[in-house]
């Protein structure tokens, strides 16, 4: 199984994401687990996941925490804006899926 993590401000927009994704995930009958976080949150779960994903209102961060998932060998992306911005599942799968090959 794979695990993705999702991060921004509070967790809270990142949630909806998640939870988009999961519904998509299942329709697809793929084996992930996607969750949201706080930015403060990420380091206590890099020993767990896959692949952190980072919204895109919070790019400002992104290096920073490139910089700490590093040290776990944890690939950070960028959540596409367009993706982001409409909460679609299927298209952060779909960018998910992409940055774990």
């Amino acid at each position: 199984m794979k695990k993705v993590l999702l991060c921004c401000g509070s967790g809270a927009s990142s949630g909806f994401m998640a939870n988009n994704a999961m519904t998509a995930a299942k329709k697809r009958g793929m084996d992930i687990s996607v969750r949201a976080c706080s930015e403060s949150e990420v380091e206590d779960y890099l020993d767990e996941v896959d692949l952190v994903m980072v919204g895109p209102h919070f790019q400002h961060r992104l290096a920073a925490i490139q910089d700490i998932a590093e040290e776990y060998d944890v690939p950070v992306v960028l959540i596409d804006g367009e993706v982001y911005g409409s909460l679609n599942g299927e298209g952060l799968l779909d960018q998910a899926l992409k940055s774990l090959k």
